[in-house]
């Protein structure tokens, strides 16, 4: 699919104009300049022709924004991959520097270059637009983001200038297990993206906070095929001071909706909070496969049972859900990221398995024959037969004549047997009593 990368200086509308181009609020979108750091890919269709957007954090030069340096790089690697730039600029500041200094890379580059006038929502401001000529890229679009305004011609004419022969292509990313990176601010969730991916596809900074949209990246390498999403750090809400955290923590949490496996990140050093916790509760409630990650693990003093003692510690905090595997890495290290994705194959695999009917009553029913529910009040309750129920998460419905009298701790006991015996490691299981 053809790429078109959105780039121009801080603020002049390059995030507003992606949503509406890939229509939804994806990227955020704030009075503030700066606000978006990351690539930010989405799709878009436009007269039959669908093709992918990037969009790119401001590109300054010599700011007080300590992103600066980062997000100059990102934008530069935008262009360089992408199959046409759409230049945004603002009609009411005129031709900045900033403007200058982004049209002399565009025209090194030799990519094709599609030239969009922003903020344009009145005919007087029409006027304001005929500048822009000068800059020596061909004809100018003038557009207003906010309401819509003139986007149908920008869309023709970035159509017409698109390489042809990625017309049809199909959507790649079908299909392909979506992984997302969770956890609290600053324990390495985007370094970990990183290093997986052999490049720096996301800023890191020691600052928390760092990451602000939820940043999704295709990997296929060593046999592995994953749609690896970054997210932003989610911290209590009482925490939460500023608008643009609120949005990235709705990001993260969006994220784990979409998301089949989330890949919970720790920080050795802290240990399992009460955040962590709070993070591991929305997964579950979502039903969501979950592999455990603990980072920083060369910072952690350590004994001979120190793994041993570190594991049993997670696994008694996170009960009753607690068959879930644990990974001790060093992201910065690199050591044992490799685990991580095998982890996560194998909690997939886990998580979208179709169990046969007759394989789970030849396995559970003799098992509650010799261990039937508790009598209720004089009624003795018969489980007929199970079977898995067509949901994406692993559920399951056990037919009996009063299932109004099967209790939660007996669906524990259940529950257990199920993954004593299946492989349903990293997956949250849910059970129905159901009258036959």
């Amino acid at each position: 699919m053809s790429l078109v990368a959105i780039v121009g200086r801080p603020n002049v509308g390059k995030s507003t104009l992606f949503n509406r181009l890939v229509g939804m609020r994806q990227a955020i979108v704030d009075d503030e300049s700066g606000v978006t750091r990351d690539r930010h890919y989405g799709r878009c269709e436009w007269c039959g022709r669908e093709f992918s957007v990037v969009d790119t954090g401001g590109y300054t030069n010599a700011s007080d924004d300590v992103f600066e340096k980062a997000i100059r790089s990102q934008v530069e690697i935008a262009v360089e991959e992408a199959d046409l730039v759409l230049f945004m600029v603002e009609a009411g500041t005129g031709i900045t520097d900033y403007d200058a200094a982004i049209a002399g890379m565009l025209r090194r580059s030799k990519k094709p270059v599609v030239l969009c006038v922003n903020k344009v929502d009145s005919g007087e401001k029409m006027f304001d637009t005929y500048q822009f000529y000068s800059l020596g890229l061909g004809e100018i679009f003038s557009v207003s983001a906010a309401n819509g305004s003139g986007t149908g011609d920008l869309l023709d004419a970035v159509v017409a200038a698109l390489p042809p022969e990625a017309a049809n292509e199909e959507d790649a990313l079908e299909g392909i297990p979506r992984v997302a990176i969770i956890g609290k601010p600053n324990v390495g969730k985007s370094s970990l993206t990183n290093a997986l991916l052999g490049e720096d596809r996301n800023i890191v900074t020691p600052i928390a906070g760092t990451t602000r949209d939820a940043i999704s990246t295709r990997y296929n390498k060593f046999g592995h095929d994953l749609v690896l999403v970054d997210t932003a750090g989610i911290r209590r809400k009482a925490k939460v001071k500023e608008d643009l955290e609120f949005y990235s923590v709705m990001r993260s949490i969006r994220a784990i909706e979409n998301a089949d496996v989330c890949v919970l990140m720790i920080d050795a050093t802290t240990g399992m909070e009460a955040q962590d916790m709070n993070i591991f509760n929305l997964i579950v409630r979502n039903r969501k496969a979950c592999v455990l990650v603990v980072n920083k693990w060369d910072l952690f003093e350590k004994d001979s049972n120190t793994l041993k003692e570190y594991t049993q510690g997670l696994k008694r905090r996170i009960a009753p859900f607690d068959d879930v595997p644990v990974i001790f890495t060093s992201v910065e290290r690199k050591q044992r990221i490799a685990d991580v994705l095998d982890a996560v194959e194998q909690v997939y695999a886990n998580y979208s398995q179709k169990i046969p009917t007759a394989r789970l009553n030849e396995a559970l029913l003799p098992v509650i024959e010799d261990t039937p529910p508790p009598a209720w009040k004089g009624k003795y309750v018969k489980v007929k037969y199970v079977t898995q129920l067509p949901t994406r998460f692993p559920a399951f419905a056990f037919f009996c004549n009063l299932p109004q009298y099967i209790k939660d701790p007996y669906k524990r006991f259940l529950e257990n047997q199920l993954r004593e015996h299946f492989n349903l490691t990293g997956c949250p299981v849910q059970i129905f009593c159901r009258k036959k």
